[in-house]
C-alpha cells in the first residue's frame, strides 16, 4: 500500500503550495476560532467517519485538508479514503485552458470554488497535440507523427507511454478519444486515422486503432475507403460506441458538408456509411462530446446567406438517430466573446459543458441540468498581443484513477 500512496502523497505536498485562499470546508470554521474547532474535531470524530467527510469535498479543499496535519494527511492519502472517494458524488469538471500559443502552460478552472489554479501538465510539450479525456484521466497525442501517446491524471501527475498505434504514419487527419470505465478503472483508447489516396482527392483511407489497458495492445479495427467523405479530428466514445464526424470531399451543399458515422466498439460494424447521420443543419464546426453517456455536439451556426459567417451557436443531443436541440447560445453571451471566429473550443463532461473563442481567454459555462448560461470566473490571463491564441480541455479532477 505504501508504494501505491507515495505518488498521490507527493502530489498533496506539491498541492497545497499552489492552492491558496480559504476553502469551502475551513470557512465553515469560524475565522477567530480556527485552531479550537480543529483540535475539537480530532478529538471527536473517528477516522472513519472523518475520511466520509472529506470525501466530500471539492478535490482542492481535499488537497488543503492534507496540510492540516500529520492524521489528515495520512487519510487523504489511504487506500481507503480514495475507495471512499471514488464512491461520492462526482466532482464537478474543470477546465484547463492554455494561455500560450508554444508553452502548454496554463491555468485549471474549479467551477465548485469559482478559482482558478495554476498546474502543470505532464508529458504535454505543445497545446496544439490531440486531447481527450474520460473519468479523471486524459490522453495526449503529439501532433506531428501522431503516434506519441501518454495517458495520465493531470491531478496527481501520474503518467503512462503507450506504444505507438499501427496503421498509417503521418496521417493527414486523426481523431483522439478515451474511454474509462468507472468500475474497473480499465480504459479504451481509439485513434481514426485519415489519409487521401495519392492523386485521387475524393478517395480517403480511414482505419481505426484500438487501445485496450487491460491487455495493454492496440488492434486495428476497421481498415476502409471512403469515397466523397474523409475523417477529421472530432471523435468520442460513448456506451462503447465510437462517434466521428466526417467531412464532404464533394463540395456539396452547406447542410451535407459535415456528417456523423458510428461504430460499435464490441460489434465492429462496417461498412461506416451505413452508420451514417446527418449533423444538425448547416455547421461552421462541431465539437462532440460524452456528457452521461450521451453524445453531445456543440456547433457554430452558419448564416443562411453566407454559411462560413458563424450567426450562433447551439447545443443538440443525439437520441436514437435524431438530434434534440437543447439550447442556443444567448446573444449578449455571444456577443460577449468580442471576435469569435467560425472554430472553437468546446468541451464537456457530466453537466458542464465549456466554450471559449480561441481569441481570448473568456469562458463561458453551460449547465445541462438548469439550462444555465454562466460566465466562468476571469482567468488571470489577459491578452497580450493580438496574435495570442487560447484553447483547452476540461477533464474530471479523480485522485483514484490511474493509467
Amino acid at each position: 500500500m505504501k508504494g501505491e500512496t507515495s505518488w498521490i502523497s507527493h502530489c498533496f505536498d506539491d498541492m497545497s503550495k499552489e492552492i491558496g485562499g480559504l476553502d469551502s470546508f475551513s470557512e465553515l470554521i469560524d475565522e477567530g476560532n480556527k485552531e479550537t474547532a480543529a483540535v475539537s474535531v480530532d478529538l471527536i470524530l473517528p477516522d472513519d467517519l472523518l475520511e466520509r467527510i472529506l470525501a466530500f469535498l471539492p478535490i482542492a479543499s481535499i488537497f488543503r485538508a492534507g496540510s492540516v496535519c500529520r492524521r489528515w494527511h495520512e487519510i487523504v492519502s489511504s487506500k481507503r479514503f480514495l475507495w471512499n472517494f471514488s464512491n461520492v458524488l462526482s466532482q464537478k469538471p474543470w477546465y484547463f485552458m492554455f494561455t500560450s500559443s508554444d508553452e502548454p502552460v496554463g491555468y485549471a478552472y474549479d467551477p465548485i470554488l469559482r478559482k482558478w489554479y495554476g498546474i502543470e501538465l505532464p508529458c504535454i510539450q505543445t497545446p496544439n497535440w490531440f486531447i481527450a479525456s474520460s473519468c479523471g484521466l486524459v490522453c495526449f497525442m503529439d501532433n506531428d507523427s501522431r503516434s506519441e501517446l501518454h495517458v495520465c491524471n493531470p491531478v496527481t501527475k501520474h503518467c503512462k507511454k503507450l506504444e505507438d498505434p499501427p496503421g498509417l504514419k503521418f496521417p493527414d487527419y486523426s481523431a483522439l478519444s478515451i474511454s474509462v470505465d468507472r468500475t474497473s478503472h480499465n480504459y479504451t483508447v481509439s485513434v481514426v486515422k485519415s489519409k487521401q489516396v495519392p492523386g485521387n482527392f475524393f478517395q480517403w483511407n480511414l482505419s481505426i486503432h484500438i487501445y485496450d489497458s487491460e491487455t495493454r495492445m492496440w488492434a486495428t479495427s476497421l481498415t476502409e475507403v471512403l469515397t466523397g467523405w474523409r475523417g477529421g479530428d472530432e471523435s468520442v466514445i460513448c456506451d462503447g460506441i465510437l462517434y466521428f464526424l466526417i467531412y464532404s470531399t464533394g463540395g456539396g451543399t452547406p447542410e451535407n458538408r459535415h456528417g456523423l458515422v458510428t461504430y460499435s466498439l464490441s460489434g465492429r460494424s462496417s461498412p461506416l456509411l451505413r452508420s451514417f447521420i446527418p449533423v444538425p443543419g448547416p455547421l461552421t464546426c462541431g465539437r462532440l462530446m460524452n456528457l452521461k453517456e450521451k453524445l453531445v455536439v456543440v456547433g457554430g451556426m452558419g448564416k443562411q446567406d453566407r454559411p462560413d459567417i458563424i450567426k450562433g451557436i447551439g447545443i443538440w443531443v443525439l437520441e436514437g438517430r435524431n438530434w434534440n436541440e437543447v439550447a442556443r447560445m444567448p446573444h449578449k453571451y455571444f456577443q460577449g466573446f468580442g471576435e469569435l471566429d467560425d472554430v472553437f473550443a468546446s468541451s464537456g463532461t457530466d453537466d458542464l459543458i465549456y466554450i471559449q473563442s480561441y481569441g481570448a481567454p473568456a469562458l463561458l459555462v453551460f449547465d445541462m441540468n438548469q439550462k444555465l448560461w454562466k460566465w466562468a470566473q476571469k482567468c488571470p490571463v489577459s491578452k497580450k498581443f493580438p496574435l495570442q491564441l487560447f484553447t483547452g480541455f476540461c477533464f474530471e479532477p479523480r485522485l483514484e484513477f490511474a493509467p
